[in-house]
């Protein structure tokens, strides 16, 4: 069911100042199937113990959030990329997108939340749940003061193909805690690396642009705020085929949560290789190279990226 697009706000009559969440045209599903046109070949990934042949282990838990955005001003409605979201943690498992090339567009609209996770109807809500944590996903309160975590982008708002791609990028089921200097330090270099990636050598047959990523996190033992896991680890991988050299293109990276560097240093390897205590099968039924990595592929092109070692 999709909810209609609506705004929660609260207006303090002490101050002339509107707070609001605003929440995305959400679609909370039963089966990846249902959303499986962000997963390459259609299939998802293998998450140990949480998602198995496409299956979720444990449904009251894990929600699948088909991302879905409605244009206020055209009113078209479409569907973005795909979050398993885990309703303990308050964290996403994973996000995962097709990259489609990008255009311009800097916009930062205001943090939304998914209203289906609190009611299936999506219709009504709590007149002050502004003023309190949600039971079943994060929120703006869960971050306040938290000076040494930003809200961490899965799918960035930079990979996204134009203005309203952008826009969905902004529900707080698409955001985890990250270490502010990891955030904003090791790892926005590996993403200014896969994008280069990206744009430069995912062309398909038809030479346009196309790649398939999902970035997501394990959780940790800390929370943020006593509400909000703060993930242990953050990882992306992403598989292309690449027509200038005729084959398939792809890579992983992850790296440590955490304040310190060279501790959050990020990892660079071939898909098989396991990533933090994990073992993932990122583009199952696919072919994409598992035992090598994409700069073994293109590092002898003119024009390399500005990659991690």
């Amino acid at each position: 069911m999709m909810t209609s697009l609506k705004t929660w706000c609260l207006l303090p009559l002490s101050v002339l100042l509107l707070v609001c969440i605003t929440p995305t045209l959400a679609e909370v599903v039963e089966l990846m199937s249902e959303c499986n046109e962000f997963f390459l070949e259609e299939n998802p990934p293998q998450i140990p113990e949480i998602l198995v042949d496409g299956n979720i282990m444990d449904q009251n838990r894990y929600k699948i959030i088909c991302q879905t955005y409605k244009d206020e001003i055209s009113e078209e409605t479409k569907r973005t990329f795909v979050t398993l979201y885990d309703t303990t943690n308050k964290i996403a498992v994973f996000s995962a997108y097709r990259y489609k090339g990008e255009n311009t567009g800097t916009s930062r609209p205001s943090w939304m939340i998914e209203p289906q996770l609190e009611d299936p109807k999506g219709d009504t809500y709590m007149k002050d749940s502004e003023l309190h944590h949600y039971e079943h996903q994060a929120s703006n309160m869960d971050y306040e003061n938290a000076t040494d975590y930003d809200r961490g982008h899965l799918f960035p708002r930079i990979f996204a193909f134009d203005e309203n791609d952008k826009f969905s990028t902004f529900t707080l089921t698409n955001i985890v805690p990250q270490a502010r200097n990891f955030n904003q330090g090791s790892w926005v270099n590996m993403e200014n690396c896969l994008r280069c990636i990206l744009l430069r050598f995912c062309k398909n047959s038809n030479n346009v642009s196309e790649g398939y990523v999902v970035t997501g996190a394990q959780p940790g033992t800390e929370k943020l705020n006593n509400s909000v896991n703060i993930p242990s680890v953050l990882w992306s991988a992403f598989c292309c085929y690449n027509n200038g050299r005729n084959r398939w293109i792809a890579n992983s990276f992850w790296g440590n949560n955490v304040q310190a560097s060279p501790d959050n240093k990020i990892h660079t390897s071939p898909l098989q290789d396991p990533i933090g205590n994990q073992q993932y099968e990122f583009f199952p039924g696919s072919q994409c190279p598992v035992d090598t990595t994409a700069d073994q592929t293109i590092r002898q092109i003119k024009h390399n990226c500005p990659c991690p070692p």
